[in-house]
């Protein structure tokens, strides 16, 4: 019988991250588990069953990250409702460095059980940078990293997560199998031959022929299947566990839809997407938000595209609730909806232009025109907010100073409305989107666009930017395939700096397969496309 934990005790410990040392050192072993023993006491949800099949859910990045992925947290439901099976929580440590110097082996939270003892590891991978968190995460339980090394007596590694929807390959020289697209339906149907299997290579053949979206690499080689598409009437995804240890602390997350249809070129969530966004209702929603929670989050690709949303937050606001939206777009505000915002706790308005001017909007099909971005800042002002923050790209094709000076003059136009943060993305192109193959800008052009931007609205309006150097990073696995996967573990073991991904990228065999580029509505034949190569960007 499972049994779930209701919070006893808050102990206000902070859960800020500590930067890992240059060096390894020595942890004492009950100071780490410890800090896990403390994240758990202060959950809400947590399942704690024991059953004949268990499995190790894995997330390859520390704690609080992976408490705030609302695809994890709900296979962990779903898995931990299924009669006969359990599931158990892994993370990357913060400090790796201390953990691996404690030379514990990496442990389940709700049982403290060696993540390498388990039979099954289910693996999220959410972006291309997290390859290396699953490196030393596999690592640290003694599980070989690389598939091709693992027999039967290892735990058969099976992959998703949203990277699936653009580009898996980086991640196949790691795992047996890889669920596409939405596994909130096929994992428990791979789970189910997973254990009925006898042998590790039975579970491979079986998996890829009665699960069409099923990728296994040692079968299908770089040829991917379809992404799988979750029948609506198990929507929405929501939290099971409540803690203080995310970025969104105590926040219960619920989606009110799923997908986007809208028709951003560079967003892999873009309207061919699974069929474009599906809506939760307003009733099935306030209905599976929990009597004792104070905050709520309402996550997804385009949440103020949902018909209701006004009203949907009008009601949590009625019921004394913090309400906290992902995905704000500017053309979707009103008075309505920013006032139900602002009696709900919003106190920054958070939405996103991604052009840097208008000229490039158009050309990405990015809705988000000067005036509605001025109108959304006088809606932010009229309705008491403290701060706009406004998330764009710069490195788009055909960009040039001009664009990036007119980015200066509008930020300033907006700054003298309302105290203004840009958070600045280099662009990075994905599969499965209609900029698959554009080459990255470079990292000299992306840093002269940043520094030319700083200089243009120094003193007047914050502005924080993610580095080009672990953008280029991004953009080679994000357009890459096994060999870049591969390459993940030379650079993680050099020491994991710019320079040891630059070495680890430059010393792939030229002759490597290169795939080939993918639009949407191209995903059923793949097999047949024509390969086209793609030089690294420097």
């Amino acid at each position: 019988m499972a049994r779930i934990k209701q919070r006893t005790d808050r102990s206000g410990r902070s859960s800020e991250r500590h930067p890992a040392p240059s060096e390894h050192r020595r942890a004492p072993r009950g100071d780490l588990l410890g800090a896990q023993r403390d994240r758990l006491r202060d959950e809400i949800g947590t399942i704690v069953r024991e059953a004949p099949d268990a499995v190790c859910l894995l997330y390859p990045s520390p704690y609080a990250a992976g408490m705030s992925s609302l695809g994890f947290q709900t296979i962990y439901r779903t898995v931990n409702e299924t009669p006969g099976r359990a599931a158990h929580r892994a993370f990357l440590p913060d400090d790796v460095d201390a953990w691996r110097g404690s030379r514990l082996p990496l442990l389940t939270y709700e049982t403290e059980q060696p993540v390498g003892s388990y039979r099954v590891i289910g693996v999220s991978v959410a972006y291309e940078l997290e390859l290396a968190g699953l490196v030393q995460a596999l690592e640290l339980a003694n599980v070989p990293v690389l598939a091709e090394d693992r027999d039967e007596r290892h735990p058969f590694v099976l992959g998703g997560g949203p990277l699936t929807f653009s580009n898996p390959l980086p991640l196949a020289p790691f795992a047996d199998a890889i669920l596409m697209g939405e596994a909130d339906e096929t994992v428990h149907r791979a789970l189910d031959v997973i254990f009925a299997c006898r042998s590790k290579a039975d579970a491979l053949v079986a998996l890829a022929r009665e699960i069409p979206s099923c990728f296994v690499p040692s079968i299908h080689g770089d040829e991917m299947p379809p992404v799988a598409r979750a029948d609506d009437a198990i929507l929405p995804a929501r939290s099971q566990i409540v803690t203080p240890h995310t970025e969104l602390r105590d926040m219960f997350l619920i989606e009110p839809e799923r997908g986007c249809h809208r028709g951003c070129t560079y967003c892999v969530m873009r309207r061919s997407t699974n069929g474009g966004m599906r809506t939760v209702s307003m009733e099935r929603l306030l209905e599976l938000v929990p009597s004792h929670v104070e905050r709520v989050g309402l996550v997804g690709a385009a949440t103020t595209d949902h018909p209701e949303i006004a009203e949907i937050v009008e009601s949590l606001a009625d019921r004394g609730l913090e309400v906290g939206l992902s995905s704000l777009r500017a053309d979707r505000l009103n008075d309505r909806l920013m006032a139900a915002l602002a009696r709900a706790g919003h106190r920054i308005l958070t939405t996103a232009s991604d052009g840097a001017s208008q000229r490039l909007r158009d050309k990405i099909q990015r809705r988000s025109r000067s005036d509605v971005l001025v109108r959304a800042a006088e809606l932010a002002r009229k309705h008491g907010m403290k701060r706009m923050k406004l998330y764009m790209m710069v490195g788009l094709p055909d960009e040039n100073d001009d664009d990036i000076d007119e980015l200066i003059g509008f930020s300033l136009e907006l700054s003298r409305i309302i105290p203004l943060s840009l958070g600045i993305a280099p662009f990075c192109a994905k599969r499965n989107t209609p900029l698959d193959g554009e080459p990255f800008a470079g990292i000299d052009v992306v840093e002269h666009r940043l520094d030319r931007l700083r200089r243009g609205v120094k003193g007047k309006v914050d502005l924080r930017a993610t580095s080009a150097r672990w953008a280029w990073i991004e953009y080679v696995l994000a357009q890459g395939g096994v060999a870049e996967g591969r390459a993940v573990i030379d650079a993680v073991h050099a020491g994991g700096r710019f320079r040891d991904w630059k070495d680890a990228f430059e010393a792939m065999p030229e002759d490597r397969p290169r795939r080939s580029i993918v639009r949407p509505g191209e995903r059923i034949d793949r097999a047949q496309m024509q390969r086209r190569a793609l030089p690294l960007a420097t």
